[in-house]
């Protein structure tokens, strides 16, 4: 069905308010394009889409047509679904609450039993409510760092992790096996679930596994001030009683720790745009701080900024500040003898060269995977139940890392509390953390790894994407700027061609493709999972830190050239 049947669906349908209608009716071209010319999709991380009507959009229709795909997916799938139960968390965002409240009446009509918190969680907490209450499945509601027009909808499986392909294959095509989202119903069962509120149990549990991931716990605090925002999102609470416990001295940027749905004290919510640090840098000037830590809406992603050895304040990329934290655990790990000798790092095929080179320094192996942190969780379980390797470390270059697997998702908590002692070890060395970076340039080579983006809205916008996509899957670049292409990875074919052979790539399909150049360089391009935008991860290393900064925005306004891109 296209937009504009889908539209006048919409219109005419007697289960749409005069509201939303009026709305509809008000709606320009440009806005009836992009709000119906598809349904919302699972994406790398779930459902994403901007909230409103529409079937491209996040409302009550969307949210309820999936939900009761999943109820159908679980009890086609676990024999003991309703005993068992889902466990429900949500960010600050619009209708979060809302969502989550209607996504347990829903399982709950179909028998099965569910867990929610009395407010706002992070998705790490979700992640290990899952585990700790012997779930399931569990669902987050959140748009993770997206702008606040938008909300998401992740799905977990019963170890805490997102569902990978294989799984979520047969959830998708229950789903798409539903009449549409305004025509789809169901008939509540007499014996229906309990909603179950959690207590402050699972709170106390989940602060005592992050707290127990500290290496030199008792590091002298005096003197050492810590900025800290959770970007109105759902970290508050946890984070803070973990600063608490371990007594650090942290001040809050209070203009953003109210779970505002609009972010009202932040130009951006994201730990990727550098427009986040600007209120937290400015605390820290005034209080003269070392630190700056933020985490994202959802409570999964963190970001960093230092009191550079210039004076002023700096940020790191999520490759950068997961580097120094790999080497920084790793090596403290060793000194105690708490490395495995059978160990894995895991991260993504968009990431860093850094931190593999980092971990085979320690001997501690290195898997990349599709990008998804589910990959990553799923391996952990897989490794688990298969006799190791152990797992050490993981992490994407968005800003995501696991320390301890008690979650099988990204977990801020744990992040923050890490990058918190890793800043405070070295500076009771004197040394700041550029100095740390630039010793490990010194140790492995300057790398710089930029990921650019462009928007692509509507269905134009998708028609250039996958014309894009197309013509680097179809007709591999040989050579950008005279420098040859010597190896192409394509995970859509799942096959790797160099020196004129091919090679299969043992991962799910993705629409990605990495290239990779004789002078190191590489890029990797790949449509977003979560906005309609394609991203650029360009990768250098050079003999300088200079060198390394300068080259990667050459090549990307190289290769834009090449392809087309204007």
């Amino acid at each position: 069905m296209g937009k504009k049947e889908n539209y006048e669906r919409w219109l005419n349908s007697e289960k749409i308010d005069a509201k939303t209608k009026f709305d509809l009716i008000h709606m320009s071209q440009k806005e009836i394009d992009d709000a119906f010319f598809k349904d919302v999709e699972f994406g790398t991380a779930g459902m994403r889409g901007v909230l409103g009507p529409g079937t491209n959009r996040l409302n009550d229709f969307t949210v309820r047509r999936a939900t009761i795909g999943f109820a159908k997916y679980l009890l086609e799938k676990y024999e003991n679904a309703k005993e068992d139960g889902v466990v429900i968390s949500h960010d600050n965002r619009h209708f979060s609450r809302e969502f989550t409240l209607l996504i347990s009446r829903i399982l709950n009509d179909f028998g099965i039993k569910t867990y929610i918190f009395d407010t706002l969680r992070p998705t790490p907490e979700l992640s290990f409510a899952v585990r700790y209450t012997k779930a399931c499945g569990g669902i987050m509601v959140t748009a993770s760092h997206n702008p606040k027009e938008y909300n998401g909808y992740k799905v977990y499986d019963e170890t805490g992790c997102q569902l990978v392909p294989d799984k979520i294959a047969r959830l998708v095509e229950i789903i798409n096996s539903l009449p549409n989202e305004l025509e789809v119903d169901y008939q509540p069962i007499e014996d229906r679930g309990q909603e179950i509120v959690l207590g402050n149990e699972v709170d106390e549990e989940y602060v005592k596994e992050v707290e127990a991931i500290a290496i030199n716990r008792d590091l002298d605090k005096s003197n050492y001030k810590i900025v800290f925002t959770p970007n109105h999102g759902a970290s508050l609470m946890v984070a803070k009683k973990v600063f608490d416990d371990l007594g650090y001295d942290v001040h809050l940027v209070e203009s953003q720790c109210d779970p505002d749905p609009d972010f009202s004290g932040t130009l951006s919510p994201n730990p990727e745009d550098q427009r986040s640090y600007i209120e937290p840098i400015k605390l820290a000037e005034q209080i003269h701080a070392q630190l700056v830590v933020m985490t994202d809406p959802d409570g999964d992603r963190v970001g960093l900024a230092y009191l550079h050895s210039d004076g002023t304040y700096h940020t790191f990329t999520g490759n950068q500040s997961a580097a120094m934290l790999i080497d920084y655990i790793f090596s403290e790990r060793k000194k105690r003898g708490e490395l495995s000798s059978n160990g894995v790092m895991f991260n993504t095929v968009v990431t860093s060269s850094l931190g593999k080179k980092i971990s085979e320094s320690y001997g501690i192996k290195c898997e990349q995977f599709l990008t998804g942190f589910k990959f990553i969780g799923n391996r952990i379980d897989y490794y688990e139940k298969h006799g190791g390797p152990k797992f050490e470390f993981g992490y994407e270059e968005s800003y995501g890392c696991l320390i301890a697997p008690f979650a099988r998702d990204k977990d801020g908590t744990q992040a923050i509390l890490m990058y918190c002692e890793m800043a405070l070890f070295y500076h009771l060395q004197g040394k700041t953390l550029d100095q740390v970076w630039s010793d490990l340039g010194a140790r492995f080579g300057y790398h710089e790894d930029v990921c650019f983006s462009i928007g692509f809205k509507g269905s134009e916008g998708q028609a250039k994407m996958d014309e894009l996509m197309n013509g680097l899957h179809n007709s591999p670049m040989q050579s950008l700027d005279n420098v040859p292409v010597v190896r192409v990875d394509d995970f859509l074919k799942r096959e790797t061609l160099e020196n004129g052979e091919v090679r299969p790539i043992d991962l799910p399909k993705s629409n990605v493709v990495k290239l990779y150049f004789s002078n190191g360089v590489t890029i990797a391009i790949r449509p977003s999972g979560t906005e309609p935008k394609v991203k650029f991860y360009i990768g250098v290393v050079a003999n300088s830190e200079k060198e390394a900064a300068s080259m990667p925005k050459k090549i990307y306004e190289s290769f834009k050239k090449a392809v087309g891109i204007e």
